[in-house]
């Protein structure tokens, strides 16, 4: 709950499909395991992360830990996982950002804590390959949120501003804002005065809904917007009527993927159809995710020499390579240790043709994924 709802949206169901799937236990070496699920809610909050980590660490004793916010964990809960020798896999934050902000060295990585998700590296370049494709003035307008994942965006050497030099995009920043902000006119009078085509940087959905609507009273009318965050997922753009036709962002899983579960052998679309025809709810990114760190935890432990112990289930996870329905999840084979980089495509909101849902998400670039573009990037104008 909290701000990063929109990231746990799924959890609930998610977490029922695998409850069913292990109902009978999970057999591992000829030995037949009951599993116990224990379920928590973090608040999107630093310090509540804190606290029901220690009751799962230290209270329940669990065996392995799951956790879809990877920006909140990266820090005294993580931390105590290393320290007591509990096994801990995060996601949904990109991958720097949690292994650097913890001073990580890619040759070591963590004792006991790992990370699956998305480089922001590759997010970086997949924004100027999109923008490239289209004819703008190249002048970029950045914002973002006071975050981990804000600063690793902005970050002047590691972030977003050494690649729009590398593809001569000239930036126009406007800085950070709070977590509570409602009034964008500083950031919106920066952008205008700046004559910024293309607006891009980091925000919750609520956020952009905000901007969007003070920027459409203040006249500012980009040629582009792709932001990490708010477009992750269909009510972000829902809330922005008919002016959320265009946005673009990262796609961090799609339906159109040609991957499948190792759990239930169901395909990226089979999950989707699924969800939706059970909860009458539009599929969401975090669908892919959330079914993908399951199976990340259950393939380790099945892996395991022994799953009651926690050194040999850290030591599972460290050479697991997964295949899943989010894609290729590769700890054994990656260059970073404790860390495996999630494929990444992009994509583009549009206004569907068909269907009961007003927009799709359609795959305009194909990224580090190897699957093929549904459509041509274009901008905003292009579209209204």
């Amino acid at each position: 709950s909290g701000p990063r709802t929109d990231f746990g949206a799924t959890d609930p169901w998610v977490l029922d499909r695998v409850k069913a799937t292990l109902k009978n236990g999970l057999n591992i070496g000829g030995k037949n395991y009951a599993v116990e699920f224990l379920l928590k809610d973090n608040q999107s909050d630093p310090n509540q992360t804190n606290v029901v980590a220690k009751e799962l660490i230290l209270s329940e004793k669990c065996d392995l830990v799951l956790t879809n916010d990877g920006e909140n964990i990266a820090g005294a809960a993580d931390e105590l996982a290393d320290a007591r020798g509990v096994p801990l896999i995060s996601t949904l934050s990109p991958w720097e950002a949690w292994f650097f902000g913890r001073h990580g060295s890619p040759d070591k990585g963590f004792p006991f804590t790992f990370h699956c998700c998305i480089g922001a590296g590759d997010v970086f370049n997949l924004y100027a390959t999109m923008w490239n494709t289209v004819k703008t003035n190249k002048v970029v307008g950045s914002m973002y949120m006071d975050s981990p994942a804000g600063r690793g965006f902005s970050d002047p050497q590691h972030g977003l501003p050494p690649v729009l030099k590398k593809y001569d995009y000239k930036e126009v920043p406007t800085g950070f804002f709070q977590l509570n902000n409602d009034d964008f006119s500083n950031q919106i009078a920066t952008l205008k005065s700046g004559g910024a085509s293309i607006i891009t940087g980091t925000c919750y959905p609520s956020h952009f809904t905000t901007f969007w609507n003070q920027a459409a009273q203040a006249g500012l009318k980009p040629d582009v917007v792709t932001i990490a965050g708010p477009f992750l997922f269909p009510s972000g753009i829902e809330a922005l009527g008919d002016r959320g036709d265009g946005m673009s962002t990262e796609v961090l899983w799609n339906p159109h993927l040609p991957y499948h579960s190792s759990l239930t052998g169901q395909s990226a679309q089979q999950l989707a159809d699924e969800y939706e025809k059970s909860t009458g709810k539009q599929w969401t990114a975090p669908l892919g995710i959330s079914h993908s760190l399951w199976e990340v935890g259950i393939g380790a432990l099945k892996a395991a020499a022994e799953p009651k112990n926690n050194k040999s289930v850290r030591d599972s996870i460290a050479s697991l390579n997964i295949d899943t329905v989010l894609g290729p999840l590769y700890f054994g084979k990656s260059p970073i240790k404790s860390v495996a980089v999630q494929p990444l495509t992009g994509g583009q909101w549009r206004k569907a043709k068909s269907g009961p849902y007003k927009f799709d998400l359609l795959i305009v670039n194909s990224g580090t994924a190897d699957v093929k573009p549904d459509a041509e990037f274009q901008l905003l104008s292009q579209l209204s």
